[in-house]
């Protein structure tokens, strides 16, 4: 048996393709694991509870199949679907986890993660996530209508899109050193997160540990999985 993680879907009404791959995946793959874990990012954005595209059923209903069938499914908040609450554990039968959460993947201490949060140099950035992430903010949002909502929603993207062309590549990417203080902090030689779309597995050491760090891919071109087993974790390729 085996352990997923999958993040950055960014499931949305404009690519019903995904949502269909995403289907068939907890459909098939996911039905042999143990266990499995979203680390953000699963929709493209999630507005409240009180409200989801239409053509995101398939997909929410694929997440309460699986955890009907006693399978744990745990997911962690994204930049894109932080407002996710208690109303979608319960459409999904869902546990949503904090931001990091520390587990025993077959015995070892592993620290999960979107990410975002170590992306410490883009200091626009984490002001936008403070801001979003307050729940005074997060109230107040949920209390407008929702068609104000999704021209905040719309706007925000836009700008987010223009932003990141403008950026450097290296200033979007998580800094070594708040890596290196988390893992420090939790004790863990493994971290798995996703956010920055830059799937590979680092090495590297620190106060003389040798430590791995295992960043997810994003399902736009190229589907992933990770695949956790006793002794290992591969990345496994997904149809797009």
């Amino acid at each position: 048996m085996s352990t997923l993680f999958i993040s950055d879907l960014h499931l949305s009404a404009e690519r019903p393709d995904i949502i269909e791959i995403f289907v068939r995946f907890m459909n098939s793959d996911a039905q042999k694991a143990d266990a499995l874990y979203i680390l953000g990012d699963l929709f493209e954005v999630w507005l409240g509870d009180d409200y989801f595209e239409p053509e995101l059923e398939p997909a929410i209903n694929a997440l309460k199949q699986f955890a009907q069938s006693g399978k744990p499914l745990y997911v962690i908040h994204g930049n894109r679907d932080f407002l996710m609450g208690v109303g979608f554990e319960q459409l999904t039968d869902c546990k949503i986890l904090p931001d990091p959460s520390l587990i025993s993947l077959y015995g070892r201490q592993t620290l999960i993660s979107h990410g975002d949060e170590l992306c410490i140099d883009d200091t626009e950035y984490m002001e936008f996530r403070n801001m979003v992430r307050n729940p005074e903010w997060q109230q107040a949002f949920l209390n407008k209508p929702i068609d104000e909502r999704i021209a905040f929603a719309n706007q925000a993207r836009s700008e987010s899109k223009t932003k990141t062309q403008q950026k450097a590549m290296e200033i979007m990417d998580v800094n070594q050193n708040a890596v290196e203080q988390l893992m420090d902090k939790h004790n863990v030689d493994l971290l798995i997160h996703g956010h920055t779309h830059r799937p590979n597995t680092h090495h590297f050491t620190n106060n003389g540990k040798d430590l791995t760090r295992i960043v997810l891919g994003d399902w736009y071109e190229k589907g992933s999985v990770l695949i956790c087993e006793k002794e290992t974790c591969n990345m496994k390729p997904l149809p797009l």
